[in-house]
Order: structure tokens, then sequence, then C-alpha cells
């Protein structure tokens, strides 16, 4: 098969479309053939050096992938999948290839409505959304999400999926046109980080309380202001560092307003949570998807040979939602 392969830590022109072995499906893995697959900010930080895979992983990047079971591996064969069926999975890498071994408990059915493109677009989100803002945060009907990135991949799902259950949704974005796209989506309030002081905003509109759980992607130079940002018994989540790893962290305050902080990260999880959390996502977010009410939102397609040009596309910011990737039949076409 041929996959995309970083052959030294750097730029995006470091990342090569190679031919190299078939992976193999171990006990409770199925193999499937990749039809697309999506760019996430993690395969950006993999390529740059700062996040390998977890031990075990496939070296190659991708954190999700659409496409069609082509065999099923040791142990799977009472899971209730069979070859040539249509799924999306969640992976810890290798989505960047025409074929990758997944754990069954990893694979969700292509959601009623969407083709395999779109689906592509839907497992980490999905899987971070939910594990993060519902199992972690405990965000609950009536209650409001502050999310930073509004306009991302994560973003874009985590509005619709928590107007979907009934809470208001916060976000922040850059410019004038995402903003009117997450409004679209279901913002409720979109402020601008560029230019507004943003727990101020949140503040007012909240009448003064503040957001009951924030999703946080920056880390360290939003740590206080996402604290003040938060209501009495608020929850601060954060899955990513893009702001730095260290801050100092005023327990007084935190006290006072029995307030909390979680972070986590989801491709490191062992195999068994990880299962747990797809199941939770088939349960309570793949009806909502199929009904409409929670769609994928897709910037751009290329051919995954072009992974080097969606990660520049990642990079410069301009994108709405998720850039996918889109693999040939395994016979070049």
């Amino acid at each position: 098969m041929h996959a995309i392969e970083i052959l030294e830590p750097g730029d995006p022109d470091v990342l090569s479309w190679n031919e190299v072995p078939d992976p193999v499906p171990g006990p409770g893995e199925v193999l499937v053939d990749v039809a697309a697959t999506a760019v996430n900010r993690a395969d950006v930080n993999q390529r740059q050096g700062s996040y390998p895979p977890p031990p075990g992983a496939s070296v190659y990047p991708g954190l999700e992938c659409s496409g069609h079971i082509a065999a099923l591996g040791p142990g799977t064969e009472g899971a209730g999948w069979s070859v040539g069926d249509p799924v999306c999975a969640l992976l810890a890498g290798g989505g960047y290839a025409e074929r990758v071994a997944v754990p069954v408990g990893q694979l969700l059915p292509v959601p009623a409505g969407l083709g395999l493109v779109e689906a592509a677009a839907l497992p980490e989100a999905a899987a971070t959304v939910w594990s993060n803002v519902f199992m972690v945060g405990g965000l609950a009907a009536g209650q409001t999400l502050l999310v930073h990135g509004g306009a991302s991949g994560i973003g874009t799902f985590a509005i619709q999926l928590a107007r979907a259950r009934g809470a208001r949704v916060l976000v922040t974005a850059g410019g004038p046109e995402k903003a009117e796209r997450c409004r679209k989506l279901g913002a409720d309030a979109v402020i601008d980080y560029r230019s507004e002081d943003f727990p101020s905003r949140v503040k007012e509109e909240t009448g003064g309380a503040g957001a009951d759980v924030v999703l946080d992607i920056m880390g360290a130079s939003y740590l206080d202001p996402n604290l003040r940002s938060l209501n009495v018994g608020g929850r601060l989540v954060v899955i990513g560092l893009m702001g730095g790893r260290k801050a100092e962290l005023d327990l007084g305050r935190m006290l006072v307003k029995r307030q909390s902080v979680h972070a986590t990260t989801l491709r490191s999880r062992p195999v068994e949570e990880k299962a747990g959390i797809v199941a939770g996502v088939a349960e309570h977010v793949w009806p909502l998807v199929e009904r409409g009410e929670v769609r994928p939102v897709v910037d751009r397609t290329l051919p995954l040979a072009q992974a080097a040009e969606a990660h520049r596309a990642m990079e410069s910011g301009a994108h709405v939602g998720k850039i996918v990737l889109t693999a040939g039949r395994r016979d070049g076409s």
C-alpha cells in the first residue's frame, strides 16, 4: 500500500507519499480499506516532532478514517461486523494510508445519509467533544459552554452537539467570516479573541454568572482568563497546549468558586477506554447526526498524496471545520 511518511521533523514538505508494507490486523482488530481521513492539529504536531504516536500505534499520522472493512482479525468474528461493511473509525494513528488496522471497538457505522468523505470528518471530533464536554465536563441542558476555536473541526462539532443537547454556546473566533459561520451553526455569541477580553464578554453574555464548562485548546496562556470566565462550580477542560504548558493557578479563587480543571488527551488512552467513548458516541451522538441536528463541516477535500498542502492550509488558520484527505483505490485509480 501507500502511506504518508514523516521523513524527519519539519515543515509540511517532510510528508512523503511512499509505498510501505500493508498492515496486518492483530487480535481484536479489523483491516480497513481507507476511503478518506481528516487532518487534525495533532497530525501537525506529530509532523513537527512534538507529539509522537503512543507505543504500539502506527507511525503514520491520521487519527480517524472512513472506508470499508477488508478483513477481520482474530477474535472479531462475533463483533457484528462483516467484510465489505462501510465504517468510520477512531485511530491512534495510521489514517494517512490506503489501509489501516483498527481495534474493533473503535469502529462506527457510517451514519445514514452521509457519504464516506463526510464520515471521515466525524470520529475524532465526535469522540473528543463527547468525552470531554459531556463525560468529563458534565455539560447539561440549560448550562453554558464556552468553546475556544469555534471555527475549528472540534469547535464546529461542539457548537452543534451542545446546542442539540439543550445547552447555550459561546465561542471565540477570529474575524467576521468565521464568526458568521459559527453563528449559523448555532453559537449564541461569538467573541473575537483578537480584539475582545473574553472573560468580560462571557460574564456579560451570562448575566455575570460565567460559563459552566470551558473547552480549551490553548493551555497556559488561557488558564487564568478561563478560570475567570467560569461560573461557580464551573469545569475547565484543557485538550490542547497551543499557548504553552505551564502557568500559575489561583487555588484560593478556585476553592471559593468550587471550580475544577481537567487536562485530558484521547489518543494515548487504553483501547478499552476508547471503546467506551466510541460506544457513547454511537448511542448519544450518532442519532443526532442521522437526524441532521449535527453535521460534519468539511472545509475542503484533497487527495491523500497532497497531505503537505492540507497541512499548510491548516497552519494558515483560514479553514472552517475539517480538511479531508481522500484515498484512491488500491489499484491506483
